[in-house]
């Protein structure tokens, strides 16, 4: 990557195209892909088979918790592994701005999370051909996963730009997704005075209004901001570093 093509054209996107190319060309996110559509095809056939039923709920219920662990997978080794070797520091010598390799890099695995998920749309011919499925919750689930994606994305690279090492960064990204995730399964145990407010904070509870086919900017919202919160931290962090 020589400067005179970094002027000539976007970093974001050279950038971007890098990381793709990484990942196409690697084993992991081959791995990743094929452990997530082995798990969520068991989930959506189990359903289809043993409950005689050809829809997506079940798949759709249990979605944030596989991106809760198959996210943070894919953006481990995006910036810890550069830490680790040292390609990082020659990186942010070229004329680029640490926005532009978040960005690029954020975008790359936001790709990659849209391609792992892509195959799944199988379940949906499936569930056509022998049932007559709600095309409501369908469309609003795919749309929800969309956002949830992003957003996981960008706290996967948080992690993994606060370290040098890929299994720490997958841990702090996994547990800051499942915790996000799974928090509204312990609103019971509090007042209920405060549920309705700590309910705002669960990705579960937003990701759920979605994929019942109820698009409300509120819970769009809370995607756009949270992922953009976590994509500056990322930014401040590369900024940190380079001082």
């Amino acid at each position: 990557m020589s400067d005179k093509n970094i002027k000539q054209k976007n970093p974001t996107f050279i950038i971007m195209k890098r990381e793709l190319k990484s990942y196409f060309s690697g084993p992991i996110g081959y791995i990743v892909t094929g452990l997530f559509l082995i798990i969520s095809g068991f989930i959506f056939f189990s359903t289809f088979f043993l409950q005689n039923r050809a829809e997506l709920r079940s798949f759709f219920s249990l979605l944030p918790i596989l991106l809760s662990f198959f996210v943070p997978a894919l953006t481990m080794r995006v910036f810890a592994e550069e830490k680790r070797v040292g390609s990082i520091e020659t990186l942010m010598t070229l004329p680029v701005t640490e926005t532009n390799v978040v960005a690029g890099k954020f975008l790359a695995v936001f790709i990659e999370t849209l391609v792992m998920i892509a195959p799944t749309l199988f379940y949906v011919v499936a569930a056509e051909i022998f049932g007559e499925p709600d095309y409501g919750p369908i469309v609003g689930g795919y749309i929800g996963a969309i956002f949830l994606c992003a957003c996981f994305v960008a706290i996967g690279l948080f992690a993994s730009s606060a370290t040098k090492n890929q299994i720490i960064a997958f841990f702090v990204g996994f547990v800051i997704c499942i915790v996000l995730t799974l928090i509204d399964s312990f609103l019971v145990l509090l007042p209920a005075s405060i549920v309705s407010t700590l309910s705002f904070l669960s990705a579960n509870v937003h990701f759920s209004s979605i994929a019942k086919g109820i698009i409300d900017t509120r819970d769009l919202l809370y995607f756009i901001s949270l992922g953009a919160l976590f994509f500056v931290f990322t930014v401040k962090i590369q900024q940190q570093a380079k001082k």
